[in-house]
């Protein structure tokens, strides 16, 4: 997945350095020419001068493959516009907006904005987040990018199927909210059984998320202290 981020100051600096680091494809449109030559310098990699609400400089940025913008500049209705652009004009599967003014949040919801956020890691998080694998994905980000509301499927072969939800042992940080059986939404008790082809609708954290994902689809083993999925 192709991700550009729009605005090269602190904040689109660190994000474009957090998410390089994490090996993902990414490129960073800045319209001030020195900050251009000073990130493409610190990464060895190419930067985009211009501006970004510019069709142009999109295009030369990619913005027809990408799958994610990430409009980071240090204005409200530069980084709306460019969103705008993105969904409307290169149908942009998910766009994302600092928003420096919290006044302005509700007005970009309301304008199609996908997700209005102002902290570098809670952006990272959201783009990660974006790059759904096979078995799961993640329906949103809550308290500011700790927790997540995340659909597991239930493939066959995971060690969920056919049991009770009660036999489940999982850790305190994770609640079960639903279990989606085709057009079914079940609210689930203790005895409600879990079987191929459920998705499983459930609020946790990022690690353990992933501990968890990696003991249903990866193989791995993991031991929760004996507590009991909480309902």
């Amino acid at each position: 997945m192709k991700t550009i981020i729009v605005g090269g100051g602190k904040v689109g600096y660190n994000l474009f350095k957090t998410l390089t680091e994490r090996g993902y494809d990414i490129t960073l449109v800045e319209k001030e020419k020195e900050t251009c030559l000073k990130i493409a310098e610190d990464f060895n990699t190419d930067v985009i001068w211009g501006d970004g609400s510019n069709l142009e400089v999109l295009k030369d940025a990619g913005i027809g493959e990408a799958d994610i913008v990430a409009a980071v500049t240090g204005t409200d209705e530069e980084n709306l516009i460019i969103c705008q652009i993105a969904k409307l004009s290169f149908n942009t599967k998910k766009t994302i907006a600092r928003v420096n003014n919290p006044k302005n949040t509700i007005m970009f919801k309301k304008l199609g904005i996908d997700d209005t956020v102002c902290s570098t890691e809670v952006i990272a998080n959201l783009i990660e987040y974006s790059f759904d694998k096979e078995d799961y994905r993640i329906i949103s980000v809550l308290e500011r990018g700790s927790m997540v509301l995340s659909e597991l499927a239930m493939k066959s072969g995971v060690s969920w199927i056919n049991k009770e939800i009660k036999e489940l042992t999982l850790p305190s940080e994770c609640v079960l909210v639903s279990i989606l059986r085709g057009e079914t939404v079940i609210y689930p008790r203790g005895d409600t059984k879990i079987l191929v082809n459920d998705k499983v609708v459930i609020i946790t954290n990022k690690s353990v998320l992933a501990i968890l994902t990696s003991e249903l689809y990866d193989g791995g083993t993991v031991k929760w202290a004996g507590i009991k999925m909480r309902l």
